[in-house]
């Protein structure tokens, strides 16, 4: 699992933190005055990655069962039903999500349209669905804990789940390489 330690950039890091750069620490960079530090156990990074089945990258970690929009949502396809949230690179750039607004179940969502917002200390930000379809679950936990996002946008972070009505949709979002690249080529 990964751990992440966040810290005011205004007195750089805390002793602790500065000791895990040759531990395999990675630093995600952010706006504003916060940085955040991911932490992978076990032994190299990259082995630690792959055994997890997420690409590490200096950004964030990349699933790579899902596919993903330029928008920052990710889905991923299991039998007749399509888990999406935002990315872990989407969600170290908002921060700290404070609120995550959540379609309702029977609502039809359209590919590349809103279907909700994700509100943080820093900004709130429109979320798209990656993928047409009916809105069969929504993610209820991240009415009472939105900070899940944060922890886990690949697990316990899904916003909602979704009977797809085009499969052929999948075909224009990036894979896990390809958003990887995207995402390193965007923090430059």
């Amino acid at each position: 699992m990964f751990r992440t330690f966040v810290r005011s950039c205004a007195r750089g890091l805390a002793p602790a933190a500065r000791g895990l750069a040759g531990a395999g620490a990675e630093a995600a960079p952010g706006a504003g005055a916060t940085r955040a530090y991911r932490v992978l156990a076990g032994p190299a990074p990259q082995a630690r990655a792959s055994a997890l089945g997420f690409a590490a990258r200096s950004f964030s970690s990349v699933d790579a069962k899902c596919h993903y929009a330029e928008s920052h949502e990710w889905v991923k396809v299991e039998g007749d039903v399509a888990t999406i949230g935002i990315s872990d690179f989407a969600q170290a750039e908002l921060g700290d999500v404070a609120y995550v607004e959540l379609p309702g179940v029977g609502d039809q969502v359209k590919a590349g349209e809103t279907f909700g917002v994700v509100e943080s200390t820093k900004a709130a930000s429109d979320v798209y669905s990656p993928i047409s379809g009916e809105v069969v679950e929504v993610n209820e936990a991240l009415s009472d804990s939105p900070g899940m996002v944060n922890e886990s946008p690949f697990t316990d972070g899904w916003i909602m789940k979704v009977k797809p009505s085009n499969h052929d949709e999948l075909g224009s979002l990036m894979d896990a390489t390809a958003y990887a690249k995207f995402c390193e080529e965007k923090a430059h």
